[in-house]
């Protein structure tokens, strides 16, 4: 996408761009963003090249293997597996995913109509200032993530490579 065609969108649109944006911003310790459709396709995400422009979200050279596309698949493939273990246990919907690792986490939070949220963060984040923004994030998001607005945006990630 290019800076000229990031005016082309629709201000809902601009406004999860926005919202992304702040995600990034106001959180100490986070490596990468994505918002992911329930089919696994990024839609929105904090990398560098995905999203230009003056409504882009800050830039983040460290995700996983530097790739918004390696943690949609990651975030996918997590809440499809967390939702496969919420059944086997009668647990209902999964509502969020966190995971510890040595060098960083995971979180994955459900946004809307099988939307995700997958945020990976650094290893000195505060895993509760994490979870509380993504949970904003999700409040705001959800309401106007629209199957019209997530054909946009991938339109518009489809347009940019």
């Amino acid at each position: 996408m290019t800076a000229s065609s990031t005016f082309g969108l629709s201000s809902e649109a601009r406004n999860l761009q926005w919202l992304l944006s702040n995600l990034v911003d106001e959180v100490p310790g986070l490596l990468s963003v994505a918002v992911v459709s329930s089919d696994g396709l990024l839609l929105l995400s904090s990398d560098p090249g995905q999203n230009v422009g003056p409504a882009a979200p800050s830039v983040r050279q460290d995700g996983p293997k530097g790739s918004s596309a390696d943690l949609a698949t990651i975030v996918s493939g997590l809440a499809s597996l967390t939702e496969g273990a919420a059944k086997l246990m009668d647990g209902g919907g999964v509502k969020q995913t966190m995971i510890a690792m040595e060098s960083g986490s995971l979180f994955v939070m459900s946004i809307s109509d099988g939307s995700l949220l997958g945020v990976h963060g650094s290893p000195d984040c505060d895993m509760s200032v994490v979870a509380y923004h993504m949970a904003l994030f999700v409040g705001r998001a959800g309401h106007v993530l629209t199957p019209e607005l997530r054909s946009e945006l991938r339109k518009s990630l489809e347009s940019a490579l």
